[in-house]
C-alpha cells in the first residue's frame, strides 16, 4: 500500500494530507485508534474520523473515498 499511499499524496496534493504511520515506531498512537490490523487506512474531516478501511484496497477506491470527503 506504501506507493500507492505516496502516488496518491502526491496527486491530492493541496487537496488533502495524507500521511504513513509506522505502528511499531508509533505504537502508542496505533492504541490510541484502535488499529489492530493492518495496513488500516484512517480517514478524518475537520478531525475527526469519519471512516476506515481494513485491509488492501484499490488506488481507485481509495481516490473515490477522497473525493467523497473532499466534495470533488
Amino acid at each position: 500500500m506504501g506507493p500507492t499511499i505516496d502516488e496518491l499524496a502526491s496527486e491530492y496534493d493541496g487537496k488533502a494530507v495524507i500521511g504513513k504511520l509506522n505502528v511499531d515506531d508509533a505504537s502508542d498512537i496505533a492504541d490510541e485508534y484502535n488499529v489492530s490490523g493492518i495496513p488500516a487506512l484512517i480517514f478524518f474531516k475537520d478531525g475527526k474520523e469519519v471512516d476506515r478501511i481494513l485491509g488492501s484496497a484499490s488506488k481507485s477506491d481509495l481516490a473515490a473515498k477522497l473525493d467523497e470527503l473532499i466534495g470533488s
